[in-house]
């Protein structure tokens, strides 16, 4: 197999948002039959090995990727924009992405870029979402939850989660499947089961 790193090249460009430039890395599978769109964490970047795992694993069958930097990264900013910024940047590369492909649309991403798929999910008319690390709380402040963003979403959603992550831990529902790996909020050892899982529920979930 090879490694879970290893991506073909990426188109890279940037797109205009209300909020500064996001900039995308584009890679198109041969007749693609859907587009994975994920973001980064709060801190990190595209390159996490989690997004990548996710990135590959859509590729193999037939979904192209875009990994969106948002516009406060890509002006150097480690500090996250606010949410409504956040999701109205998302919503403008949604919206080009959607003008280009034309085809169904799915929404993704490690951290705060899993909470701004499913905060945008319905707006943006993802068909499904990928969460790696979805922060369901706050570190030791479980009453501060996140759940009503994840709740909302109606589409089928599939969720890694580390079974020591310190941000909480999500049941499953009827449109809601989480894969539980070691580890912590990092997800250091998902690359495998993302590669492994999502393709399997892709094709369960795409025409």
């Amino acid at each position: 197999m090879s490694s879970l790193l290893d991506l073909p090249p990426a188109e890279t460009r940037e797109i205009a948002t209300p909020h500064g430039p996001a900039r995308v890395h584009v890679r198109l599978a041969p007749d693609a039959r859907a587009m994975l769109i994920m973001g980064h964490g709060a801190g990190g970047g595209v390159d996490a090995p989690d997004l990548r795992a996710a990135a590959r694993a859509a590729l193999s069958v037939g979904v192209s990727v875009v990994l969106s930097e948002q516009p406060y990264r890509v002006a150097g900013r480690r500090a996250p924009a606010p949410a409504a910024q956040l999701d109205t940047a998302w919503l403008a590369v949604v919206s080009e992405c959607r003008a280009e492909f034309g085809g169904p649309l799915l929404f993704g991403g490690r951290s705060s870029g899993a909470r701004v798929a499913c905060r945008c999910a319905a707006a943006g008319g993802a068909v499904g979402v990928v969460c790696l690390a979805f922060p369901v709380h706050p570190p030791g402040k479980p009453e501060k939850h996140r759940l009503a963003e994840i709740d909302a979403v109606t589409a089928p959603v599939l969720v890694f989660q580390g079974d020591k992550d310190p941000f909480g831990m999500l049941d499953g529902t009827t449109t809601r499947e989480v894969v539980v790996v070691p580890g912590d909020h990092s997800l250091r050892k998902a690359p495998p089961v993302v590669e492994s899982r999502l393709p399997e529920w892709l094709e369960r979930h795409l025409p």
